[in-house]
């Protein structure tokens, strides 16, 4: 599980990575489509989505002469398991807890 959460944070770290992930929210999308609105070669944008597709959090199909990308949000529900993991503890009122601790020790 470590493994695969590290490519994910590793992959999510990246904002043309996120905003790639954004686009294909939409729908699939061929790879020329995907590169069109980055000011970056082809060649760039294809590193990109194979990070992410080594991540888990899109595939790749050839349909024709045309690779499309799809976005495979499964490979997120891990990574937002993980998080959500961080957030079953109430924030702690230290104010609160000041004033518990004074009148339990009679200092009032």
């Amino acid at each position: 599980m470590s493994d695969r959460l590290d490519s994910v944070f590793a992959a999510l770290g990246d904002p043309t990575r996120r905003r790639i992930l954004t686009m294909l929210l939409e729908d699939d999308m061929a790879v020329t489509d995907v590169a069109d609105p980055f000011e970056m070669s082809l060649a760039a944008i294809s590193k990109h989505l194979g990070i992410l597709a080594a991540a888990g959090l899109i595939s790749q199909e050839k349909r024709g002469r045309v690779k499309w990308c799809k976005l495979e949000p499964d490979a997120l529900r891990e990574a937002s398991v993980w998080m959500q993991g961080f957030g079953q503890f109430e924030p702690v009122n230290l104010d609160a807890f000041e004033r518990f601790l004074a009148s339990e020790l009679g200092e009032d």
